[in-house]
């Protein structure tokens, strides 16, 4: 039998105590292993209204859940034996090289996750040389990030009626060095979003008793909302009536202001003020993956929106496959939404895609943790698409092909 001297050595010797960290920020981080870690706080952390804006989809949110699952049913063929020492994740899209496949979707009012919002975003993006695409519906202006990143970035588009507006966006963006436009072709009249029609959510937030309690619940928040300037469209102030100034029910503000009639002859319009690639997203068919190349488009992004339009539409990964037997090499395939691994990644290149495109997940980022949460994103999903390469015989993105991959029957 052991002596008390002895029990307290072995005690010891098995146990330590972690020293207390005092960042809150590295605290939370530090106990995140994935992006549904990041949702999870971002969920506790951010107001319900504006958590649910984030993480919602439209009506049943069928479609935003398979955007998701769909990956899952994807199976790797791993080839072994193989020299995997040196990995290279670069690749060229545009006849520019990035870092890796990984983009960083546009999206609206970012600075509802964080006051800082797409500046945050812009910076980590550019630290890792990742595009990062900046919305029309941004709470920071095109010049206001340019002036923080030097990375590459591209401008996302949504035609107003006003189309002197839209060239004017043009315009500054190609001044400010933006390298692509991205024309967002999926939002006619915007999805029914049940998560925001049940909370009567507008943009900004308008203060209610019940907001009042929830920002009282969520003091970090709250203080970061109050104690910044306030939220508006940034690119459109001062040249539109509903630039956010006021809260607006973002259902009527995309109804009474985007422009219905848009049609492909528009998209000859855009290339004629536009001097660079062109990308349209929302594309969700073979046929029009067809008919856009056909347009004279330099990419397509395979996107439903995140699933916040039209439920029961087509998962993005489950067209990249057959879009890309179609007109695959006749233009840029980028597969937008659900991905949430370097593994998703991964699976999108062997079916054809040529880059992947994320937005939700930064916004969990970004409200988990804010501009330091970005960068532990990037990393998650850089150190993700790296060991996946590694474990399946990978040592490029070339590498990476159709005999890599089955569908589960």
């Amino acid at each position: 039998m052991a002596s008390p001297t002895q029990a307290i050595e072995t005690f010891r010797s098995v146990v330590q105590f972690k020293e207390f960290e005092r960042d809150p920020v590295t605290r939370r981080l530090s106990k995140v292993a994935d992006v549904n870690d990041l949702r999870k706080v971002a969920k506790r952390r951010l107001p319900r209204g504006i958590f649910d804006y984030i993480d919602g989809g439209a009506e049943d949110e069928r479609t935003l859940d398979r955007n998701s699952s769909s990956f899952s049913k994807i199976e790797f063929r791993p080839r072994v034996l193989r020299d995997v020492s040196e990995l290279d994740t670069s690749t060229t899209l545009f006849g520019k090289t990035i870092p890796s496949p990984l983009l960083f979707a546009a999206t609206g009012f970012t600075r509802i996750a964080d006051s800082q919002g797409e500046l945050a975003v812009a910076r980590a993006a550019a630290r890792a040389g990742i595009p990062y695409g900046l919305s029309t519906m941004a709470t920071r202006s095109i010049e206001e990030v340019a002036a923080v990143s030097d990375g590459p970035k591209w401008f996302q588009v949504y035609t107003w009626k006003d189309r002197g507006l839209v060239q004017s966006m043009v315009e500054r963006a190609a001044a400010a060095g933006y390298e692509a436009l991205t024309l967002t072709v999926d939002t006619a009249v915007l999805g029914r979003r049940e998560r925001d029609v049940r909370r009567g959510y507008t943009l900004p937030p308008k203060i209610g008793l019940e907001t009042i309690v929830d920002g009282i619940i969520h003091p970090a928040w709250t203080l970061d909302f109050l104690t910044n300037e306030p939220i508006t469209f940034a690119n459109v102030v001062g040249h539109d009536d509903e630039d956010g100034s006021t809260a607006v029910s973002l259902a009527e503000h995309v109804n009474t202001q985007f422009d219905q009639s848009l049609s492909w002859d528009d998209v000859e319009w855009l290339a004629s003020i536009w001097d660079g690639p062109i990308v349209l997203k929302g594309i969700q068919t073979v046929a029009d993956a067809k008919q856009a190349v056909a347009s004279g488009v330099a990419g397509i992004a395979l996107s439903n929106h995140g699933g916040r339009q039209l439920d029961d539409a087509p998962a993005p990964i489950e067209l990249v496959d057959p879009v890309a037997q179609e007109v695959g090499g006749q233009v840029a395939i980028i597969c937008e939404g659900g991905a949430r691994r370097g593994s998703d990644i991964v699976k999108a290149i062997a079916l054809g895609a040529d880059a992947v495109s994320v937005g939700r997940p930064y916004l969990y980022a970004m409200g988990a943790a804010g501009e330091r949460g970005v960068d532990w994103l990037i990393d998650f999903f850089d150190t993700g698409l790296r060991r996946t390469m590694a474990l399946s015989g990978c040592r490029t993105i070339a590498d990476i092909d159709r005999d890599l991959v089955v569908w589960r029957s």
